[in-house]
């Protein structure tokens, strides 16, 4: 009786859908002090992995514990460097009794597979790994060289990232597909970050006795009042962005006293609020961060008792990448070619560890398989079916790229 041998989709498909599975049984949510549950585990099961399918693989610790992995396929002809990059933490799973799955099984339901991980972002990790190994397995043929950017921290301050720009590894790279869950809509801007906390300074004295104090939250109200105004300000003079919608300046922690227990009756000595802004590619963060300090000027103007400080906790700029760059076109033809309709075009609402790299002069696409609604939920899950034909747009992504003689 003859065997029908699977077609390379089915192969890859099984693949992807096996390596996410087996990525998402490795917890890899940073816990300071819990090594087992940080991303070294999950990160030398990759680095084998890679190693295992012929892959020069290099492992880089950025701190004790939290190793980056780097994987190169380099064809020995000269051409252009493509970078795919997944990173290999996951935010917590929360209070685990109020999944309806395992959050680290990994369990395949109605063609859903859930899971921390599963949508942001190993399930597109698996898929990058997975296109990879088909163009290496059946011979391929392209010109250039692969990175595969695997960091860590892509869910806190991007150390990751940060660090692999630092060693070099980006230098030289024509263009980068970020594999991030946006339901293989292909995205070419991502709104910016900026990460501020501010510290009004005051006088602790009796709730009774106010006048023998100077209480920071009276300060700090104005503070979050004329951020509002700002915030409406920039919405009117910037406008809706056609993919990342308006610029916003959201107070996040309101904490008063900063230390130490509160008291109904006691005016606290200080009061802290942190800022999550983001920010849209036509704002400047260095003109942004200018009319915040404005503000700051005015308040101590009229009120010589006002003392505030500013923090930059992390500064990220929004990325914009034409439709004319390379890899652009590279992924549209992919998508075309394997879904056979026209792509989607869509940005980023957050930032990504692509933005660092489009810092660093490399145009950048992110696209991936799951729910753009779905990361950090409970019951995370990512559509089975999406890991086939986001191996297959990877594929045939960096064959469209990396084909031809450019160098």
């Amino acid at each position: 009786m003859e065997v029908k041998q699977k077609s390379r989709y089915e192969r890859n498909f099984e693949r992807a859908v096996k390596l996410t599975q087996e990525l998402v049984r490795i917890p890899s949510v940073y816990r300071p002090g819990e090594p087992d549950g940080n991303e070294e585990k999950v990160a030398h099961f990759v680095a084998d992995y890679l190693r295992n399918i012929g892959i020069e693989v290099h492992v880089e610790e950025v701190v004790p514990g939290r190793p980056n992995v780097i994987g190169i396929v380099d064809s020995g002809k000269p051409g252009k460097t493509l970078l795919f990059e997944g990173h290999t933490d996951v935010v917590t799973e929360g209070d685990a009794a109020s999944w309806n799955y395992d959050p680290f099984g990994a369990e395949i339901i109605g063609g859903k597979m859930y899971g921390r991980g599963t949508n942001d972002t190993k399930g597109n990790l698996a898929c990058m790994i997975t296109a990879v190994q088909s163009i290496l397995e059946d011979g391929d043929d392209f010109r250039g060289k692969i990175i595969l950017c695997i960091p860590v921290d892509e869910e806190g301050m991007m150390i990751g990232i940060k660090h692999f720009i630092e060693q070099g590894w980006a230098d030289g790279v024509d263009g980068a597909i970020i594999c991030e869950p946006q339901e293989n809509q292909i995205c070419i801007a991502q709104r910016g970050a900026m990460r501020l906390k501010i510290t009004v300074h005051g006088k602790m004295a009796h709730g009774a006795i106010s006048w023998s104090g100077v209480n920071p939250n009276w300060r700090m109200a104005k503070i979050i009042t004329a951020l509002e105004q700002l915030e409406k300000q920039e919405q009117e003079m910037h406008g809706e962005h056609e993919f990342l919608r308006f610029p916003s300046i959201t107070p996040t922690i309101l904490q008063a006293p900063v230390t130490g227990d509160a008291q109904i009756n006691v005016i606290p000595e200080k009061c802290m609020t942190t800022l999550d802004i983001r920010t849209v590619p036509s704002q400047d963060h260095d003109v942004l961060l200018e009319k915040i300090e404005g503000i700051f000027r005015r308040l101590k103007a009229e009120d010589p008792d006002f003392h505030a400080e500013l923090e930059v906790l992390e500064n990220r700029p929004a990325t914009e990448t034409d439709r004319n760059e390379p890899i652009v076109q590279a992924v549209h033809q992919a998508v075309e070619q394997v879904l056979e309709k026209e792509p989607v075009y869509n940005g980023v609402v957050g930032a990504t560890d692509g933005t660092f790299l489009h810092v660093h002069g490399v145009p950048i696409v992110t696209i991936g398989a799951g729910d753009r609604e779905i990361p950090h939920q409970v019951n995370e899950y990512v559509d089975v079916k999406e890991l086939g034909e986001t191996t297959e747009i990877y594929r045939q992504a960096a064959l469209n790229f990396l084909s031809g003689n450019e160098g």
